[in-house]
């Protein structure tokens, strides 16, 4: 690639280099272990790679309840039972829940190569001088005006010389339609073959993104759009003629590599979105790296992530040379409209004691309840379902569909406590949730205090202004140290709260 030819002096070419050994090394291993059984890649087509790496493993069974309506206290065994996070499924279920735009009042931060280039924004899609088709599709779909992110980073993916992006964003911010826009507008319908690929990391999200490009291109009748995702096949021989390819890895890998269905190298736009999901999926750098090495010099590359950890930028570095970075400022939410407080408590049965007392003295609209694990949710919805309680549960057993349908209904406000895990950190935004509830202090996979987590689940309820509740639920010395912990990170004091007290309660709510 032209960022390894191009050997200058300077120290960031250097760094991005040795950061990106690991990758290269391991794409070299890939690359010998294929040429030993050539068969490799055509059987990944049905492996993890765009599946949901938890459909395969081993799932907690969810309580059930006891003959008496509910189920026995559960004890927390070991890590096994903690509910984990599952990127590709997140980052769905943020895409599908937003139902319009988040208007981000986060900074943006630009560095680029060369400081003295100028940088431009835009308050109008017209201003981007599109094609009337374009801007035709870009209204349909309901954008008035560009986001904060759409607004800095569409003038640079489409100016000439095309320019290599790495952007940062929230989920719902407009990454996903920045991108599609640059795609479907540096496509020339007259050539009949590839010119830009994008890949995502699962299926779903796959589709999701070529949802998006369908609904965009409504006017563009010319432009052909195709999936390379599990299940499309390809007659043997076949060339491939559309102008955009959207599919994961494997299967992109398999066409353009191990088939030839198309050149590689006529590929004027190369977008990799949901860069953090990415990586977190087993081999997919490998096939990146593989495709990417395939590319002309001077293919415009586009990077999306919605985090900026250490390992998500080292492959970003290597992948996208001489780019401008476009990324939040870090995260600033604001906890003054929230009161926080503590509860001590012996047991879970004292915990579940301290949620009634405090449902029986005060008015709660909407609540969200965060548990560690599937079982306490389980026990913890049983318990709450016999005392009359609107009960829903979302956790990780649930497909995406299964997920949405019960944050409807939240939405909705047929149910009023929702129970979850950590399934559901952040993304929702439900106007009539007055309290959050850590069951569960939010703690690392090294037991501690994770202080990131904890300010996306107390942000439900301080959200459009309003003022919020948050009520964490300590039964332990370990717990203890995670709330003083929390506490001297964000230095907002955590009050002790009585909850046998009523009177103490009472003042929580006026």
């Amino acid at each position: 690639m032209a960022d390894t030819a191009t050997e200058s002096t300077s120290a960031s070419a250097a760094t991005a280099a040795a950061a990106a050994t690991n990758w290269v090394q391991k794409t070299e291993d890939q690359e010998i272990s294929n040429l030993v059984d050539s068969l490799v890649i055509g059987n990944k087509e049905k492996g993890s790679e765009e599946t949901n790496p938890e459909a395969s493993g081993d799932r907690a069974e969810p309580a059930t309840p006891a003959a008496n309506g509910t189920a026995s206290p559960p004890s927390i065994t070991g890590s096994e039972d903690i509910e984990t996070v599952n990127p590709a499924d997140a980052s769905l279920l943020m895409k599908i829940i937003r139902k319009g735009l988040v208007e981000s009042k986060l900074d943006l931060e630009v560095q680029r190569k060369d400081p003295s280039s100028p940088l431009h924004s835009v308050k109008s899609f017209e201003a981007l001088h599109l094609k009337p088709e374009l801007l035709q599709g870009v209204y349909a779909m309901g954008f008035n005006a560009p986001s904060k992110i759409q607004e800095t980073a569409l003038p640079t993916l489409l100016a000439d010389p095309p320019q290599n992006m790495i952007a940062q964003s929230q989920s719902g911010t407009g990454k996903t339609a920045a991108f599609v826009l640059a795609m479907l507008s540096r496509v020339d319908p007259r050539k009949p073959y590839p010119q830009v690929i994008c890949l995502s990391p699962t299926y779903e999200l796959a589709i999701q993104t070529g949802e998006v490009a369908a609904k965009m291109a409504k006017f563009c009748k010319e432009i052909k759009l195709r999936f390379a995702v599990r299940g499309e096949e390809l007659p043997k021989g076949k060339k491939i003629t559309d102008h955009i390819i959207i599919g994961t890895p494997g299967k992109l890998m398999d066409w353009g590599i191990k088939f030839r269905a198309f050149d590689l190298r006529k590929i004027s736009v190369f977008v990799l979105d949901e860069a953090d999901v990415m990586i977190a999926t087993q081999g997919h750098q490998d096939q990146c790296i593989r495709i990417h090495k395939q590319l002309s010099s001077s293919c415009q590359m586009m990077f999306f992530s919605a985090t900026y950890e250490k390992e998500v930028m080292e492959f970003a570095e290597y992948i996208v040379p001489n780019p401008i970075i476009i990324r939040l400022a870090r995260e600033q939410e604001s906890l003054d409209n929230i009161k926080q407080y503590y509860v001590k408590c012996k047991n879970q049965d004292e915990k579940y004691q301290a949620i009634s007392n405090i449902y029986g003295v005060i008015t709660v609209g909407q609540a969200i309840i965060f548990c560690h694990t599937r079982k306490t949710a389980g026990w913890l919805s049983g318990k709450m379902t016999q005392d009359g309680h609107s009960v829903a549960v979302l956790s990780g057993e649930l497909t995406v569909e299964q997920r949405l349908a019960v944050l409807d209904r939240f939405r909705a406000g047929l149910e009023k406590v929702l129970i979850t895990t950590y399934v559901l950190s952040r993304g929702i935004d439900v106007e009539q949730v007055t309290i959050v509830v850590n069951f569960d202090l939010p703690m690392d996979q090294s037991g501690r205090a994770d202080c990131e987590t904890y300010l996306h689940r107390i942000g439900r309820t301080g959200r459009f202004g309003k003022n919020g509740i948050a009520i964490n639920l300590v039964d332990s010395e370990h717990s203890m140290e995670i709330c003083r912990t929390i506490e001297g990170h964000f230095q907002k004091k955590i009050q002790l709260l009585d909850a046998e007290n009523s009177d103490e309660i009472e003042k929580i709510g006026s």
